[in-house]
Formats: C-alpha cells, structure tokens, sequence
C-alpha cells in the first residue's frame, strides 16, 4: 500500500492517543475515510459509528452508508432523527443548519456517552471551514473533535488516501442535506424532501453523477455538470414526465450548470 506518511501518519497518532472514540457517520466520503482508519489502529471494540436515519438524507445514500458498515464489520448505533419537528429547519432558516446540528450532536452525543465513548468525532474537513457552514457553530458549543480540519485534511487529500486504503467509493461526488434544494424560508415538509430525492435519483439513472434538483414552488430547476447537458437533452420527454409526475409543473435546466450551494449566493 502507497500511502505518504505525513498528514496520515498524524492522523492516525491524533487517533491513538485518543484510544476510545465514536464517530457521528454520514456515509460520505470523509467520515467513512475517518472510521476506516480509526478501526485500523484501534481495536474495533474501541470504534463505535454512530448514524443518524432522518428525512434530510437522501435514501440511497443512507442504505450505502449502512451496507460499508456491515460490510466491514464496523460497529454502529442508528438513531432515528426527527428534524423537520425543528421549527428553524422546517421554514428553512437560512441558519437552519446551526439548530438541525444542535440537535442532531446532541443526540448523538447521548447516544455515544451511553454505550460508554466519551470522545466523538465528526468528519468536518479543512474546506469546510473557508464555506459558509452554521453547523461548525454547534459542533464547537458540543465539543465535537473534528481531526481532519486540525490537521488540514482537504477533500482532496481524504480522496487520495481513500483510494490508497481501498475504500471503493473514494470518488464519489459529495452530497448534501435535502433542504439546501429549497430556496431560505420556504416551509420544508417530508413529501417536499421525498420529492426532490426521487427527482435526483431518476436523473442519476442517465448517468449523471452530480445533480441538484432545486425547487421554486411548482418550478423544479436541475443543475448539472455542463458535459452532461447531452443525457437530459436527449431523454427531456422521460425527465420532464417523471418530475411531473412527482408534483412539480415546470420543469427547467439551469444553463449556469451545477452551484453547489447556489441559494447562499
């Protein structure tokens, strides 16, 4: 195995010396690469996952964040999350971010103190402190450790140890909480969520690996990878029929292509 020993070699020190950690799981990339290492330099009884089942997650990639723990044998607790009972979520705040994960630690945190982890981390990564993220807030008040950003841990360098270590899906494209599809202070509810998960994975059925559906009431605007224009073109009757059948009216193509986190601009 390639791997330089600089960052990760300080990575897996930070985790060591911690000797006992639970790690808040989401399935992306940066906490899976997290927990990978952590169970291979702690004992696997020593490294507990602890994941959230909640509407704002899109379905397939909590049924894959479920299937890489059982695959690898790691050790994980599923809470059920609720966060469309938060009222600053629910009409989409624009600091909905900060309340949903105030929360969602906290819950976490209970869960991780009961099965006796004191220490918990989360998978935040160096990029996302230069983004606007109302969520670092409530990781820093709940004492969340965050490893890869104190040791400068970009997207980039977690792809490439990734990739190195095995972890098959070390490209996959990142994903994001569904409410980010809905302009601030449009009220969120578990049909809207649903809607725009389906919409996403039909569009993914063509091909397409980075997609955003966004809605604005009936419209529903699709941005994607400009060299993928192509695959929606040439199947618009299907995609249009399939999102109307779904609830939306309009259906459009943003021409700007894909803006990740396009309504903070």
């Amino acid at each position: 195995m390639k791997i330089e020993y600089n960052k990760y070699l300080a990575l897996e020190n930070e985790i060591k010396n911690l000797e006992k950690i639970a790690i808040c799981f989401s399935g992306g990339i940066d906490s899976s690469f997290l927990l990978f290492v952590a169970n291979k330099v702690l004992p696997k009884e020593n490294v507990l996952a602890i994941i959230a089942n909640g509407e704002m997650v899109p379905r397939k990639d909590y049924n894959e964040a479920i299937d890489f723990l059982k695959e690898n044998k790691f050790q994980f607790k599923e809470i059920s999350y609720k966060p469309l009972e938060i009222p600053e979520f629910r009409e989409n705040h624009k600091d909905r971010c900060y309340y949903c994960k105030k929360r969602l630690m906290t819950q976490i945190r209970k869960e991780a103190t009961k099965n006796g982890f004191e220490n918990l981390l989360d998978g935040k990564n160096a990029d996302d402190l230069k983004v606007y993220r109302p969520g670092n807030k409530a990781t820093e008040e709940l004492e969340i450790i965050s490893p890869l950003a104190k040791l400068n841990f970009y997207k980039k360098d977690i792809r490439k140890y990734s990739k190195e270590l095995g972890i098959k899906f070390w490209d996959k494209p990142s994903n994001s909480c569904l409410a980010t599809r809905f302009p601030y202070n449009t009220t969120l509810t578990k049909e809207s969520l649903e809607m725009i998960d389906l919409s996403e994975e039909e569009i993914k059925k063509l091909g397409v690996k980075r997609v955003r559906v966004r809605a604005h009431n009936d419209v529903v605007r699709i941005e994607i990878e400009k060299d993928d224009f192509g695959k929606i073109l040439e199947n618009k009757e299907k995609i249009v029929n399939e999102l109307k059948e779904f609830g939306f009216k309009y259906v459009s193509l943003d021409l700007d292509g894909l803006k990740s986190g396009s309504f903070d601009k």
